[in-house]
C-alpha cells in the first residue's frame, strides 16, 4: 500500500485534507522565513523603524487604505529620526537633501544612471487604465511634458485672465446671495472647489461643469472626490504583493462604475475636440500634437480627467486650508485682509498681475502650503538598478524612497514650532530663515526635478486672486464647527476634506 494510503488511512484523512495541510504549513513557514529575513538580513536592517513595519508591508497597507499613512509615518520620524524604514523595503526622509536626491534632475543623470521611476502601487494599481501625464513612463511623460508646457506658462497664465476672472467674479456673487449677505455660514470647501472645477474645465474643454451655476452641486465633481478613497485599497493589495487580487476586485466591483462615470468627460472631450485646433487653452498642446505622439481618444481622456483633478482640487485644497488657518489666527487674518484692502482702493484694479504685490499673501499661502500640504504623501520613486546613493548612503536597487510632504512639513529639525500658524517665517531669506530653524527648501509643494508639478503658476495665480477677491469683499469669521477641522479628515494622498463653515460678512470697511 502507497504511503499516501497508509496515511489516510490511519488518520481518517482525505488527500484533499493533507493537501490543504501541507498548504498552510508553507504558507506558515514561508511568513516566518519571510518576516526573519526582513528583520534581520534584509539590506535595508540597519535602518530604524517599528517591529512590525520592518517585519511586513502589511501595516502600511492597512493605513494607507484608512488614509492615516501619512500622519502616522510623521510620528515614527519623531520618534526614529530623518531616515524611517516605513516598510521592508520601503525608506521614508525628512532631510532636505533628499528631495534633490530622489526627485532631482541628478537622481537620472548621474553617470548614465537610470531614473528613480515611479512605484506603480500608487500611481496605476489598475493595469487596464490608459496612461496619463502622472502614471507615463520616462519617455511618454517627456513628450506629454513638452506638449503641454507652452500653455502653463506664465505668459500664458496671464493670458487666460479674463477667463479667470470671469469665474471669480460669479464666485463673489454666489457667496454674496446664498449666504444672505453673511446671514448663512457656507461650506466653503464645497465652493472652492465649484470655482476652480469650473475654471479648469473651461480652460480645458472650453466649458465650465457648472458648478458654479448649480449652487456648488455636480455628480462628477463627487466621483472625482470619492475616486481617490475607492482607488486606495487598489494600491494597498498591489503595494502588500496582492496585485493581481487588485485587478480582479477592480474588474469586478470598479470598472463598470468608472467607465459610467468617465462619459461626462468623453462627452466634454468630443466638443473640444471639435473647436479650433489652435484654440489658447490648456489642452491644445495635445490636441495638436494627438496625431504626431499616437495619443488615442483614451489617452487624451485620461490626460484631461488628470488635468482637472489636479488643476482644480489641490487649488481648492490649499484655499480650503488658507481659510480655516485665518479664521483660527485673527490677527493673521487682520494683516493680510488690511493688506489687501490697503493696496486696492476698487474691484477692477484686482486682477492676476496686480495680486503679485501681496507679499504677506504669499506668506500665508505658503505657511498653509507647509501645514496643510495638498499632497501628503504616496511619491516613492523605485531605486534604479545599480543602486543610488541618498544623503551620501548606498541605497540597493529596488527600494522604495520617499519623502512625504506631511512629514517634511511638520519635522522640528526643519522648522522652528512646526506645527505653528507662522507666515512670517517666510518673510525672511533663507539664510536669516535658517539662523531662526526654518529650512525654507523644505518646502517644495509642486515637486522638483523633471517631475514636479506643471499647474504651480496657475495654482499661485488662481490662490492669490481668489483670496484677495474674498478678503476684498468679505470679513470672515469660521463656525464653531470647524474646530479640529484638519484632525477630522482623512488623505489618500489628497485629502478628503469635511465640511468648513464660514460667514462671508460683507466688508465693513475696504481702507
Amino acid at each position: 500500500m502507497p504511503v499516501i494510503d497508509k496515511l489516510t488511512g490511519a488518520t481518517g484523512l482525505s488527500g484533499l485534507h493533507l493537501l490543504l495541510g501541507a498548504v498552510g504549513v508553507s504558507l506558515i513557514l514561508y511568513i516566518t522565513a519571510t518576516t526573519i529575513y526582513n528583520i534581520f538580513f534584509h539590506p535595508l536592517a540597519s535602518y530604524p523603524g517599528p517591529l512590525l513595519h520592518r517585519a511586513s508591508p502589511i501595516p502600511f497597507g492597512i493605513r494607507h487604505t484608512l488614509g492615516l499613512q501619512a500622519f502616522h509615518t510623521q510620528t515614527l520620524h519623531d520618534k526614529y529620526g530623518p531616515v524611517v524604514r516605513i516598510s521592508p523595503n520601503h525608506l521614508s526622509f525628512t532631510d532636505v537633501r533628499a528631495w534633490r536626491d530622489i526627485y532631482g534632475h541628478i537622481a537620472g543623470s548621474r553617470q548614465g544612471q537610470e531614473e528613480m521611476s515611479k512605484c506603480k502601487s500608487f500611481v496605476r494599481p489598475v493595469d487596464d487604465q490608459a496612461t496619463h501625464i502622472i502614471s507615463a513612463g520616462r519617455e511618454e511623460h517627456t513628450q506629454l511634458r513638452r506638449a503641454l508646457s507652452n500653455s502653463f506658462s506664465d505668459a500664458s497664465m496671464r493670458g487666460q485672465g479674463p477667463l479667470i476672472g470671469k469665474y471669480i467674479d460669479l464666485l463673489i456673487h454666489k457667496l454674496h446671495e446664498q449666504g444672505e449677505e453673511g446671514r448663512v455660514p457656507l461650506n466653503a470647501t464645497s465652493w472652492y472647489n465649484c470655482v476652480t472645477f469650473d475654471i479648469t474645465g473651461d480652460l480645458i474643454f472650453g466649458m465650465p461643469f457648472g458648478a458654479l451655476a448649480g449652487n456648488a452641486n455636480h455628480p462628477w465633481l463627487q466621483f472625482i472626490l470619492g475616486s481617490l478613497k475607492s482607488m486606495s485599497p487598489l494600491g494597498a493589495l498591489s503595494y502588500v504583493g496582492l496585485h493581481w487580487v487588485a485587478q480582479v476586485l477592480w474588474k469586478m466591483l470598479g470598472a463598470e462604475v468608472f467607465r459610467k462615470s468617465m462619459e461626462s468627460v468623453d462627452l466634454m472631450l468630443k466638443e473640444r475636440l471639435k473647436m479650433p485646433v489652435d484654440r489658447n487653452d490648456l489642452f491644445v498642446g495635445l490636441v495638436q500634437r494627438q496625431e504626431k505622439l499616437g495619443l488615442s481618444f483614451e489617452k487624451l481622456s485620461a490626460n484631461a480627467w488628470f488635468l482637472v483633478l489636479a488643476g482644480s482640487e489641490t487649488t481648492a485644497t490649499t484655499l480650503s486650508g488658507v481659510t480655516y488657518f485665518l479664521t483660527q489666527n485673527p490677527e493673521v487674518l487682520k494683516r493680510v485682509t488690511q493688506e489687501v484692502r490697503t493696496a486696492f482702493k476698487s474691484v477692477e484694479e484686482i486682477d492676476i498681475n496686480s495680486v503679485n504685490k501681496l507679499t504677506y499673501m504669499l506668506a500665508v499661502l505658503n505657511e498653509t502650503l507647509r501645514l496643510y500640504p495638498p499632497v501628503t504623501s504616496n511619491l516613492p520613486r523605485i531605486v534604479p538598478r545599480g543602486g543610488a546613493k541618498v544623503l551620501g548612503e548606498y541605497i540597493p536597487e529596488g527600494t522604495l524612497v520617499e519623502v512625504q510632504q506631511w512629514s517634511m512639513n511638520h519635522s522640528q529639525e526643519n522648522w522652528a514650532d512646526p506645527w505653528t500658524f507662522n507666515p512670517a517665517r517666510f518673510l525672511d531669506d533663507k539664510e536669516t530663515a535658517m539662523a531662526k530653524g526654518n529650512m525654507l527648501d523644505a518646502l517644495q509643494a509642486f515637486g522638483v526635478g523633471p517631475r514636479n508639478c506643471l499647474g504651480r503658476n496657475l495654482a499661485y495665480a488662481e490662490m492669490r486672486w481668489i483670496l484677495a477677491r474674498i478678503l476684498f469683499d468679505f470679513d470672515l469669521r469660521g463656525a464653531p464647527t470647524n474646530q479640529k477641522w484638519i484632525e477630522r479628515q482623512r488623505s489618500y494622498g489628497l485629502w478628503m476634506r469635511v465640511p468648513l463653515d464660514v460667514y462671508f460678512e460683507p466688508a465693513r470697511e475696504k481702507k
